[in-house]
């Protein structure tokens, strides 16, 4: 009995393992295809699509004498910990007992709970990196986090109001059927309110407030060096795919397969790109004051709307 329980635990962190290496990879090559759609439309070449792996290897195997203090240096692994412990809870294979990961011990909080994790460890790292302007990037990261998680939580409490659940799995279940019982078809409310959050969380223009592309000589490319940039390369590949499956899970229908997923969650990927190519980029006090605004009464009206249309 103890021998087939730890052999079924074994298993499941074996195939936990390989849909880690599977969602990293495709994370990276969507990242790629992301930057050459970006190109193009600027009237530029882009990157390979071999451009991240070569940057991910190069850094690895880069070594330094610098030292900031272990916060610092914890920064990147408790980044990579939040990307890999939301994963692990996540079913990114609608019925497959091989890619549902560890989606029957946890729930939606809990993944809630890590997506805040690698983001909050990665601002104590910041923090002790001694630059003068660090405390301005910690500010806006959490500000900005802080202004969309708000409308995503809203949107996250209709949804488990109309599914009576927690589990994502079974919110996957209720959507199954047909795409009229899709969250975006049933709720289309909480959907909006969440894909404006996500127009944040993605960090594209016009919500680049913290990433900061025009000043990335004092940001993190520069601060962390050697294996811990590879870290953070490597966990915005692994944490931008596992927000796709997520979305995708909670508001469309969640994926029966690998073809159907990379369709929609490409589909999903491009909202926040089409609009980070035609917006520019708010100021700090910009982007948090529209967060708390339309977004945020979007999401009041989706818990409204389930308790006074759906229920």
């Amino acid at each position: 009995m103890i021998y087939a329980s730890m052999s079924e635990w074994f298993g499941r962190v074996g195939n936990f393992g390989l849909t880690l290496l599977i969602v990293t990879v495709y994370g990276l090559l969507v990242g790629a295809l992301i930057e050459r759609i970006i190109a193009k439309v600027q009237g530029r070449v882009g990157i390979p699509y071999s451009q991240p792996f070569i940057n991910i290897a190069k850094t690895f195997f880069k070594r330094t004498a610098v030292s900031h203090g272990i916060m610092f240096y914890l920064g990147p692994v408790f980044r990579i910990a939040g990307g890999i412990g939301t994963l692990a809870f996540i079913p990114v294979i609608y019925g497959s007992e091989m890619f549902s990961n560890f989606s029957m011990a946890g729930d939606l909080f809990l993944v809630i709970y890590f997506m805040f994790f690698g983001q909050l460890g990665m601002a104590l790292g910041a923090g002790e990196s001694g630059h003068p302007y660090s405390a301005i990037g910690i500010a806006r990261g959490l500000s900005q986090m802080t202004a969309y998680e708000v409308p995503f939580a809203l949107a996250v409490i209709s949804i488990v109001i109309q599914y009576d659940t927690l589990s994502i799995t079974e919110i996957v279940a209720a959507q199954q059927g047909g795409w009229q019982n899709w969250t975006v078809i049933t709720n289309w409310v909480a959907t909006l309110a969440a894909m404006l959050a996500f127009l944040g969380m993605t960090g594209y223009s016009p919500f680049d407030i913290f990433l900061a592309p025009q000043e990335i000589p004092i940001g993190p490319p520069t601060e962390f060096h050697s294996a811990y940039l590879s870290f953070l390369q490597i966990n915005r590949a692994l944490f931008g795919a596992t927000k796709l499956v997520l979305f995708m899970n909670l508001f469309f229908g969640g994926a029966t397969g690998w073809v159907e997923l990379m369709i929609k969650t490409l589909l999903i990927y491009m909202v926040a790109i089409v609009v980070g190519v035609a917006f520019p980029r708010f100021r700090v006090d910009q982007g948090i004051r529209f967060f708390f605004k339309i977004p945020t009464l979007i999401g009041i009206m989706s818990i409204v709307y389930v308790q006074m249309v759906l229920a």
